[in-house]
């Protein structure tokens, strides 16, 4: 090792003492280029990190903007979606059955009912037509809207009630729409089955390769009734036939009332078979072919269509469009720019 004196002259090679730090080494060849990559990686991931953190930051900061005009609809919007019928001039009132027909679905007889009380109760609505697309659903609350309808007709003896079948009215649906005065359809439409079905499954066969043992203790002889469960007992098999006879029965009663002397001499009609429309005709399940904007303007002679089906108030429309666009938010962000194939 060389030093240097304090005069500055050049005193020549020297021994480094024992624990003094040994002097720099000149950098390998090629070294300098494999840092500046390191270097360059390193920035590239931090300002990846920045452009990920202000995206997130921006997400949030419209997020909490939406909740806030959110919370506005809350306070100035009602809970309940409807329509303004004193401002409609002279029009056909339409009620949408759409769905299966159960006391929790958009078809409920609750929905149904009230959105039949204002279409018949409003001033212009010169009939009201029930527009059907339901496989059917629960009886009871079939009989609910059913009895409803007969109650409105003789109440508003002036307003006829129309049902016009889209894609399918079957089973249920149909219980609802042999209420109306006439039934319409499309000629491909799928109409009828007037029956009633129950099922369910046995497991006894799999708990027994499973080694399972069922522990059912009950106080009533007929509390386990058709327990999934346990084995299958003949005079409780023949119990349910006669509730599901019963039921159809009244089924059958109630298409019989609505139809009257319409309905052809065929004894399929209650077998719980489905015709296209244009086969219902002829069954007499259906008094004609058209559809809601045919019957409103052909029969009822008012061309103005008014929905008058319950709809989402204002503030869950934007709730339920604000959670759909989140989720929309969150996978673009945790998918980033990698391809999506699908």
């Amino acid at each position: 090792m060389s030093e240097w004196n304090s005069s500055g002259d050049w005193n020549g090679p020297t021994q480094r003492r024992a624990g003094s730090e040994p002097a720099p080494q000149a950098p390998e060849a090629g070294s300098g280029a494999v840092d500046s990559r390191v270097l360059e990686k390193l920035v590239g991931a931090l300002t990846a990190e920045q452009r990920r953190s202000r995206r997130w930051g921006i997400f949030f900061k419209l997020l909490t903007f939406a909740y806030l005009i959110a919370l506005l609809f809350l306070f100035r919007a009602p809970l309940t979606g409807g329509i303004d019928s004193g401002k409609a001039s002279a029009h056909t009132a339409v009620v949408e059955v759409t769905g299966a027909i159960a006391s929790d679905t958009h078809a409920s007889a609750d929905n149904l009912v009230g959105a039949l009380r204002r279409a018949f109760e409003a001033e212009n609505s010169r009939a009201v037509v029930l527009r059907i697309n339901s496989p059917g659903g629960s009886p009871v609350q079939a009989g609910y809207v059913y009895d409803e309808i007969v109650r409105l007709r003789d109440a508003y003896p002036d307003k006829k009630v129309y049902a016009v079948i889209s894609d399918i009215g079957a089973s249920g649906a149909y219980y609802i729409a042999a209420a109306a005065d006439e039934i319409y359809a499309n000629r491909a439409s799928l109409v009828g089955s007037i029956g009633v079905v129950s099922g369910g499954f046995g497991f006894t066969g799999l708990m027994d390769k499973a080694g399972v043992e069922r522990r059912l203790y009950t106080a009533g002889e007929n509390k386990a009734f058709l327990d999934p469960f346990s084995p299958e007992q003949p005079q409780e098999v023949a119990f349910w036939e006669s509730v599901l006879e019963n039921t159809h029965d009244q089924f059958i009663e109630y298409v019989r009332k609505g139809r009257g002397d319409r309905l052809a001499d065929d004894e399929r009609l209650f077998s719980g078979l489905v015709w296209t429309g244009e086969q219902a005709v002829g069954l007499g399940l259906v008094d004609g072919l058209g559809s809601t904007s045919w019957v409103a303007r052909e029969l009822v002679g008012a061309e103005e269509i008014v929905d008058y089906t319950p709809q989402p108030s204002p503030f869950r429309q934007f709730t339920d469009a604000l959670g759909v666009s989140i989720v929309s938010a969150l996978r673009t962000e945790m998918v980033g720019s990698r391809y999506d194939l699908r």
